[in-house]
């Protein structure tokens, strides 16, 4: 008994130490975003934007305010829609007429291609269609509210010949906080911790060097799978190319979701890892570990007191409570580093109430 105590507990502690490090290695990036170095319009190349939309989504209307009103000297928008009769298509549609001096384009979903997902087929289609001298292409989800410069510190880190692609991440701040919303808040958060250290690109903001499609199978990838992003760290690798994370494109995102809508969500980012990314062992290792470590110190402190030995309960109890107070400690520092990031552009962060954090205990 003392034996498989002793070894939980410092299976526990390891992790706390490990999972510390790396947040502390995220928060020091996180600190970057303010340091933004300006970058002079003659410099950025022409960027077309893409945004594939099946659904209305109800962010979408900012959504599209945003993309069309970036503060980037030239780009080009292309929003493919999977059919004239998807609520998406009208929304879109009214929203590129308010805009009549930008270059945008609604575009329907010509060639649903069975071997790969809807959004994969609206990407290649897209691609195909676009001018030759389009040196950069970016792409972002409905759900994605972009902010003015978003465009602009997403494409500045490929000015660098060794960056081949640049993305940000997502952060939860959600505007009805339900058990499935907390649930999903909690695990994203741990989830980008590792998604940095693993250079795990987030299609919501992303951008690629045209370049790379031309000299790479990126394409021929898309066409045979359902997801378009994390596939992508694999060929920078191939091309000894890396890819940069934006620090000021942490993107918030207020949408909510039930139990069961995080649990899908939950499936799909872990069915990507697992077929997309050489690090997905870890992925799930950090998972598993982040749910079972707990569980399995809960167990030996109880077969401990039934037992009375108090000598194995205590080292459990210890590494227990060192883990559930600096993950609460780093969770505490990356919400205030993503309300910074917010606040600079000028975004509400005042999302937690009382009654949420009452709800956010549960969903712990």
């Amino acid at each position: 008994m003392i034996v498989f105590n002793s070894l939980i507990a410092g299976l526990t502690v390891l992790f706390t130490v490990i999972q510390s490090c790396l947040a502390f290695g995220l928060l020091r990036k996180l600190r970057q975003a303010a340091q933004v170095q300006p970058v002079v319009d003659a410099a950025l190349p022409l960027t077309a934007v893409l945004l594939c939309l099946r659904g209305g989504d109800p962010f979408l209307p900012r959504t599209l305010v945003g993309l069309l009103s970036q503060n980037y000297p030239r780009y080009q928008v292309r929003i493919i829609v999977d059919s004239k009769s998807d609520p998406a298509w009208q929304v879109a549609s009214d929203a590129v007429a308010q805009y009549p001096l930008r270059d945008a384009k609604v575009c329907e979903l010509e060639n649903y291609r069975v071997e790969c997902g809807l959004k994969c087929s609206s990407l290649l289609q897209a691609v195909q269609s676009l001018d030759e001298n389009v040196e950069v292409i970016a792409q972002l989800d409905a759900d994605t509210i972009p902010h003015p410069n978003w465009l602009r510190d997403l494409v500045a880190p490929l000015l660098d010949p060794a960056v081949g692609a640049a993305t940000g991440n997502r952060w939860y701040m959600p505007e009805e906080a339900t058990i499935g919303s907390l649930m999903r808040y909690f695990w994203n958060a741990a989830a980008i911790v590792l998604m940095y250290w693993c250079q795990i690109p987030w299609g919501g903001t992303l951008a690629i060097k045209r370049s790379l499609l031309r000299q790479s199978d990126l394409m021929e990838r898309w066409g045979k799978a359902f997801c378009e992003d994390t596939m992508l760290y694999t060929v920078l690798c191939q091309h000894k190319l890396r890819l940069a994370f934006v620090p000021s494109l942490m993107m918030i995102n207020r949408e909510d979701c039930d139990i069961g809508g995080f649990f899908r969500w939950v499936s799909r980012q872990l069915l990507t890892a697992r077929l997309y990314h050489p690090g997905w062992p870890k992925v799930v290792l950090h998972g598993v570990s982040l749910t079972v470590l707990p569980a399995l110190c809960l167990v030996a402190i109880g077969l401990g007191v039934r037992q009375g030995n108090l000598t194995a309960v205590t080292g459990c109890v210890i590494a227990l409570t060192c883990l559930e107070i600096s993950l609460f400690m780093l969770l505490v520092m990356l919400e205030r580093s993503m309300r910074r990031v917010a606040a600079s552009r000028n975004e509400p962060t005042g999302w937690l109430s009382p009654a949420m954090i009452g709800k956010s205990i549960i969903a712990l």
